[in-house]
């Protein structure tokens, strides 16, 4: 992957990574909107789709709750969404290769939002006397270094997942061997198990939060069927 290739999709997860916790939060780093749009900067925008449908059911275990540690979706799904939109459609092992790439950066990322939490802190100790005092320009410039750094955090993760994980993937898929039927039917398995998994909880804390899901569900199969 050339530079001039990997620049805008390193940005993209750049701002996909920022809108995780720090700006604007408005869900576009969610994995099925992330890997599409990743997707769409490598030319095929409905096989972004494809891996970020599976990796959605599987950020849906994530509970980003106040300064916990959790995976960071919005960059890994730029990573797997690019690398999967790649390959030719219908490689074998593509979707596998993906997904896996895309669970390691989701990791990383998770240490290095936790990194960035931490360098924030010993920052806003050293602009202690202006927070103390109430200063503007100490807040809204603590605000912008956070922003700041959090936006090259993403960029870097996402470049380098791509430079490690691309090349990876090609010498994986060359040298493939199961039927693409398969492998893909073990993404969509695991994919929708841990789903399941993270759906029970919320059947478990809401009252009425299984019929809601029943009736969503039988909504999703009535439109299918009617296509």
């Amino acid at each position: 992957m050339s530079f001039i290739e990997l620049l805008p999709i390193a940005m993209l997860g750049a701002v996909l990574g920022l809108d995780v916790v720090s700006f604007p939060q408005a869900m576009i780093s969610r994995p099925i909107v992330a890997a599409t749009f990743a997707g769409a900067f490598v030319g095929h925008a409905g096989l972004g789709l494809i891996a970020g449908a599976a990796l959605e059911l599987i950020a849906l275990e994530t509970l980003p709750f106040g300064a916990s540690r959790y995976p960071e979706w919005g960059s890994a799904s730029v990573v797997g969404g690019a690398i999967f939109a790649a390959q030719p459609n219908g490689t074998a092992g593509a979707l596998c290769v993906a997904v896996l790439a895309s669970l390691a950066t989701a990791w990383i990322g998770g240490w290095t939002m936790h990194v960035h939490r931490q360098s924030i802190a010993r920052w806003a100790r050293r602009l202690r006397k202006g927070l103390d005092s109430g200063s503007s320009r100490t807040v809204v410039g603590l605000q912008l270094f956070g922003l700041t750094s959090d936006l090259i955090r993403g960029l870097l993760l996402t470049g380098v997942a791509l430079l490690v994980f691309h090349p990876i993937a090609r010498a994986s898929l060359a040298t493939w061997s199961v039927d693409p039927r398969l492998s893909r039917a073990v993404v969509a398995t695991m994919s929708a198990v841990v789903a399941g998994a993270a759906a029970w909880k919320l059947f478990n804390t809401f009252v009425g939060a299984r019929w809601i899901f029943l009736g969503g569900l039988a909504a999703g199969l009535a439109l299918l069927a009617l296509r």
